[in-house]
Order: structure tokens, then C-alpha cells, then sequence
């Protein structure tokens, strides 16, 4: 059962990675261009990951996701801030593994104190995507204030406003899909395998 156990991780945490890789690099699979910004739905895929193997492997699936955003930021741009923005490791990279992480870690806690696999797959799913939204955002004020700020048309005292707004208006639909797919996918695959939630 143990070795079993093992080859399903395996076999799952590289279907994970393909799709992630596909997601990166396909335009409208991971990420849906909407002018300065992307609606992102790629994160849901970490997300996962983080939920039914694991918050490590959740860091995993999510540091190639980064990895592949700096190589798509170089390759083809989809919008105007990505050869500048997505570039910096900082940016692309430190937030996609931390939503492995966050992820994870509110799945096993609220697993641990409920029992439920939703309500775990849920919070997960929210802050999963809370955790890319706000610091991808957050980053880019913080380190591009100024070709932020210029992007957008407004003074750059006014940037962190304008990117509160776009983090509700971007951020709460991709939270508010992730906290319904996320669920589905996971319930769907601790039946189909002998994996057991944590």
C-alpha cells in the first residue's frame, strides 16, 4: 500500500507539473489578458496540489509555475508590464511558491480541526489565491512604483489605490473560482486514489 501510495504521488505531481507547463505557456489556458493585467486561473493547479499531496509539493508545482512565468515573460508577453515585471524572480517566482505553501497549510489545519475535505479545499482555495493576488500586486508597486504608476495613468501616490482596486476586482472572482473548483478536483481525486487527506 505504501509503494502504491508513492507511484500515485509520483504520477499525480507530474500530471500536475504538465499541466502547469501548459497553462504557463498556452495563452487563455493560465491566464486571461485583461490590458495592464492577467486574470489569473493557473493558480488553481498549485492549489490542488497543495491540498492533496501536500504543502511541499504544493511549493513544487508552484516554483515551476514561476519558473515558467519568467520564461513566458521573456518568450511572449502577453501584456505591456510582463517583459519588465515577470522578469523579476520576485515577482514571478516568490508568490507562486508561496501559494503552495499558504495552501496547503489551510487545508491541513482546517482538515485537522473539522474533518471536511470542502471546508478545507475551500479556505485553501481563497487564500491560495489571496496569497498570488496580493503580492504580485503588492510587488509590482513596491519595486515598479513608477512604471506602475505610468501603466495605469495615475500619480504614483495614488498607485497603491489603484492596485487595491484591481486587486478586488481581479482578486475576488479568481478567489471565488478557486474556492469552488478547488473542492470538486480534490474530492474527485482522494476518491479516485488511495491518497488521504492530511
Amino acid at each position: 500500500m505504501k509503494s502504491t501510495n508513492k507511484t500515485f504521488r509520483l504520477v499525480l505531481r507530474s500530471i500536475l507539473l504538465a499541466i502547469i507547463i501548459v497553462q504557463a505557456m498556452v495563452p487563455w489556458l493560465g491566464f486571461i489578458p485583461l490590458g495592464f493585467v492577467s486574470l489569473t486561473i493557473i493558480h488553481v493547479t498549485v492549489i490542488i496540489a497543495a491540498v492533496v499531496l501536500g504543502p511541499k509539493d504544493g511549493m513544487i508545482i508552484g516554483l515551476f509555475w514561476g519558473i515558467a512565468t519568467v520564461i513566458r515573460a521573456f518568450a511572449m508577453p502577453t501584456t505591456p508590464f510582463d517583459t519588465l515585471v515577470f522578469t523579476n524572480p520576485i515577482i514571478s517566482v516568490v508568490p507562486r511558491v508561496l501559494v503552495g505553501l499558504v495552501a496547503g497549510y489551510a487545508f491541513h489545519w482546517v482538515y485537522k480541526k473539522s474533518h471536511s475535505i470542502t471546508g478545507g479545499a475551500i479556505t485553501a482555495g481563497i487564500l491560495g489565491s489571496l496569497t498570488n493576488t496580493i503580492l504580485v500586486l503588492g510587488f509590482m508597486g513596491l519595486f515598479y512604483t513608477n512604471a506602475t504608476a505610468g501603466a495605469y495613468g495615475v500619480d504614483s501616490s495614488l498607485l497603491f489605490k489603484t492596485l487595491f482596486g484591481v486587486a478586488i476586482a481581479n482578486g475576488i472572482p479568481e478567489a471565488i473560482g478557486a474556492a469552488i473548483i478547488t473542492p470538486l478536483l480534490a474530492k474527485a481525486l482522494f476518491h479516485a486514489t488511495p491518497l488521504e487527506p492530511k
